[in-house]
Parts: structure tokens; sequence; C-alpha cells
């Protein structure tokens, strides 16, 4: 066991470099309670994200007891790891299905594309169709907040997701995956840009750590 103690104490240099998520606030801000109830009726309380305050010296701490070798977070003799049931539980969305797992699909939606050409908040805010509204600030919040990838920009793959949510299919072990692979990645390195889902993550240890 001493390579694998040895193994914690080495230092990784985490860059938990955040997409500025200022715009999606106001939009979300700006939106009278009917537009908010066809969110909240159709994808939950994903918002909620956007004030979760990414506390990044408490990542950069997460980052040093992750063990690549077990897959979890090890602190003394206690190991700790996010389940589905527990970020099913922090997405806030009870309709999805936890039996049903998200996979990417070969061929994104054309439709879903062309909700990625509706940019600016000016844009989103004068737009007629309310459920267009309300699903270009999800692509929004699942392609810069939960599955994030260059700063500012949503992944063009993201866009598949939402015939998957549409089903009701849960996208959470995709999501753990991701997260998993990228502290794997930066404990190998030993440095590296922490892409997974920085709020659910620090949701999950607070709600942990508070048991």
């Amino acid at each position: 066991m001493e390579g694998y103690i040895s193994e914690l104490w080495d230092f990784t240099r985490v860059n938990v470099t955040q997409s500025n998520l200022q715009e999606l606030k106001e939009i979300w801000a700006q939106w009278d309670d009917e537009v908010k109830q066809v969110f909240y009726c159709n994808y939950g309380d994903l918002p909620y994200l956007l004030d979760i305050n990414v506390d990044k010296h408490l990542l950069r701490a997460l980052a040093q007891f992750w063990n690549s070798a077990y897959s979890c977070f090890t602190f003394g003799n206690v190991d700790l790891v996010p389940s589905v049931e527990e970020y099913t539980t922090l997405l806030r969305c009870p309709e999805i299905q936890a039996g049903k797992a998200y996979s990417r699909a070969v061929n994104a939606l054309t439709s879903v594309k062309k909700l990625m050409n509706i940019t600016g908040m000016n844009l989103i805010l004068a737009h007629p169709d309310t459920k267009k509204k309300v699903d270009v600030l999800v692509l929004s919040i699942y392609g810069l907040i939960i599955f994030p990838k260059a700063l500012g920009h949503i992944d063009e793959a993201v866009s598949d997701l939402f015939d998957r949510l549409h089903r009701r299919v849960t996208p959470v072990p995709a999501i753990l995956s991701k997260t998993f692979r990228s502290l794997n990645a930066c404990r190998r390195t030993s440095e590296g840009r922490f892409i997974g889902c920085a709020q659910l993550l620090l949701a999950w240890f607070h709600s942990t750590s508070g048991k």
C-alpha cells in the first residue's frame, strides 16, 4: 500500500477555469414565471446550477485526494465517490429515468443544431417561441456547465442530448464518466484542466460532507 499512499501526496496542478455564465444568469432573471414554468416542467430545476459558486481552491484540493486506481476520493480510511442516484437527485429533474442511460447518438438532431445558431442574450430574449427559448438555455447549461469543453463554446456533440432528454433518459452516467476521466487525466499527468461539471461535483461534496 506504500505506492498507493504516496500517490495521494503527488501534487496535481488543476486548472478550474470556467466559462462566463453571466449572460445565462441575466436571461433567466429576465424571464417571467410563465416561461420559467415551461422550463421546470420540461427540464427540472437546472438553473440552480447557475448560482453555484465554483470554489477553485476546494476543487483543486479535492483533486489531490482522487485515487485513479479505484476511481474514488480517499480521505484517510474513507472512500467516497458520487453515485448515479446522488447525481440524479442533484440534477433536480425527477422525470428522467435512472434506469435508462444516455448514450451519444451517431447523428445529432438537425433541429437542435439550428437551436445552436440562436445565440446572444437579446436574440434569445426576443425569440417568439417560448419552447425554443427554453431549449436554447438548456442547451447552454448542458454545453457550458454540465458537459464543458472549450471555454465559452458548446460542443456540437451536446446537441444530440436533447433527443435523450425528451425521452426522459438520464445523462447522469455520461456526466459521471466525463468527471472521472477528467480527474484521472489530471492525476496521471499531475496537471491539466478539469473539464467535468464542477458545480455538480462540489454540490455532491457539500451534500456528502454535511451528512
